[in-house]
C-alpha cells in the first residue's frame, strides 16, 4: 500500500560547519521566576538583532512544573557562535549568571555537523540530556570552557576564566 505521508529532508551541503545548540533555563527556587522572565525579552531582542552566523533561533518549553524553558539555535559555524558568546550582551549575562544563578539552573548541549558534541550544566539538580547516561564530571581544567570541551583547535578563551570564577 503506498504511503500517504509526504516525506521530505534537507540538503545541508551548503552548511558544512553547521552547529546546533540546545539551551535551557530551569527554575530551581521561586526567585528564579524573576530571573527567567527577566532574561526572556533580552534573549529575544538579542536574537532579533540577527547576529552574524545565527541562522535560526527557536524557543522551546521543556516543562511547566518545574518551569523549564529554552531555545534551539542553528549557527553557520563555531567561530560565529564563539564570537557572539564573547560579545555583549551575552558576555555580560554569562559573567553575571556564573556569579549568581538567581534561583535558576542553566545548561546547553552543542552538536557539530563535522562531528563532536559538548555540554555544560550549571545548577541543574536533576539530570537532563547527556547527564542522563554519561558520567558527570566537574567543569574544571580542560572541561571548563566550551571550546576546549568541543576540542576546537583554535580554542577561544572562556567568557570568565576558571581562576576568576573559583579563586575569589
Amino acid at each position: 500500500m503506498p504511503t500517504k505521508v509526504e516525506r521530505r529532508t534537507v540538503d545541508l551541503s551548503s552548511f558544512p560547519n553547521l552547529v546546533v545548540i540546545y539551551l535551557g533555563m530551569r527554575v530551581n527556587r521561586l526567585a528564579g521566576m524573576k530571573t527567567l522572565f527577566g532574561f526572556g525579552p533580552r534573549i529575544s531582542k538579542s536574537a532579533a538583532a540577527d547576529p552574524d552566523g545565527l541562522l535560526v533561533h527557536e524557543n522551546i518549553v521543556y516543562s511547566l512544573f518545574p518551569m523549564h524553558v529554552g531555545m534551539r539555535q542553528y549557527w553557520r559555524d563555531i567561530e560565529s557562535l564563539m564570537t557572539w558568546t564573547r560579545s555583549e550582551p551575552h558576555r555580560n549575562w554569562w559573567q553575571n549568571f556564573l556569579r549568581d544563578s538567581g534561583g535558576t539552573g542553566f545548561w546547553h548541549e552543542t552538536y557539530f555537523l563535522r562531528g563532536g558534541m559538548e555540554a555544560i550544566y550549571d545548577d541543574i539538580p536533576k539530570p537532563v540530556g547527556f547527564m542522563r547516561f554519561a558520567p558527570v564530571v566537574p567543569a574544571r581544567g580542560p572541561m571548563f570552557g566550551a571550546a576546549t570541551r568541543a576540542r576546537q583547535t583554535n580554542a577561544t578563551p572562556p567568557v570568565l576564566s576558571e581562576s576568576d570564577l573559583y579563586e575569589r
